[in-house]
């Protein structure tokens, strides 16, 4: 795993978010949860982009044969509820190659399957209904849209159980700096606080107030 992502691999979720707020740029995808808990992944995005079905149908499954191990497939699905895009046998090929996670703006189904293979995925819901003869792969690797959130080709993706977030490849290493800063007050503020000092000075010590504030 290349230097930056080992970095942000450390990183809480919550703080990356914070340190994207002082850049001023989004970065959470709102409504993506994680389908199987306690799953944390690092991994730049492999995007894929679904349109619904027309007169010619094509495939919703195929472009896994060109996924690197240890990217995260992102799957802009429109955020659509009625048909899934993901399920077991994409699940276990996904997760025998190595593929560090997925990502959908959208559902998934066969969840027992998924969890028996201990495979970390993030959806907005899980729905039975195949997408097979209702959407269609229009492209991969060209930017996407996620809850709002644009997400490109090898962005890195971060998530664990409290969400996902989206860090643009050209501005990771601030965004990683930002964030272990936060970490570390935070950090600072418990020690303070468990060394007798109330929680509201040690906060206005720490200057915990500003951390998330946009910078100029």
């Amino acid at each position: 795993m290349e230097e930056i992502l080992e970095k942000l691999e450390k990183m809480d979720v919550a703080s990356v978010s914070d340190a994207m707020d002082r850049l001023g740029i989004p970065c959470g995808l709102l409504g993506i949860h994680a389908v199987v808990p306690n799953k944390h992944i690092c991994g730049r995005a492999f995007t894929v982009h679904y349109i619904p079905n027309g007169v010619v149908k094509g495939n919703v499954g195929d472009f896994l044969d060109d996924v690197k191990p240890g990217q995260v497939i992102v799957i802009d699905n429109g955020g659509r509820l009625y048909c899934t895009v993901w399920g077991d046998i994409m699940t276990h090929v996904a997760k025998a190659r190595g593929i560090a996670g997925t990502v959908i703006d959208g559902v998934c189904r066969d969840v027992p399957g998924i969890k028996a293979e201990n495979y970390a995925i993030f959806t907005k819901s899980t729905y039975m209904v195949t997408g097979k003869d209702r959407v269609t792969v229009d492209y991969v690797n060209r930017p996407v849209s996620i809850s709002g959130v644009q997400v490109r080709p090898d962005d890195i993706i971060l998530a664990d159980d409290t969400g996902v977030v989206c860090i643009p490849d050209e501005i990771a290493e601030r965004v990683y700096e930002s964030a272990a800063h936060i970490e570390e007050t935070e950090q600072k503020i418990i020690a303070a606080v468990n060394s007798g000092m109330s929680l509201k000075e040690a906060r206005a010590k720490m200057g915990y107030h500003h951390l998330q504030t946009k910078i100029g």
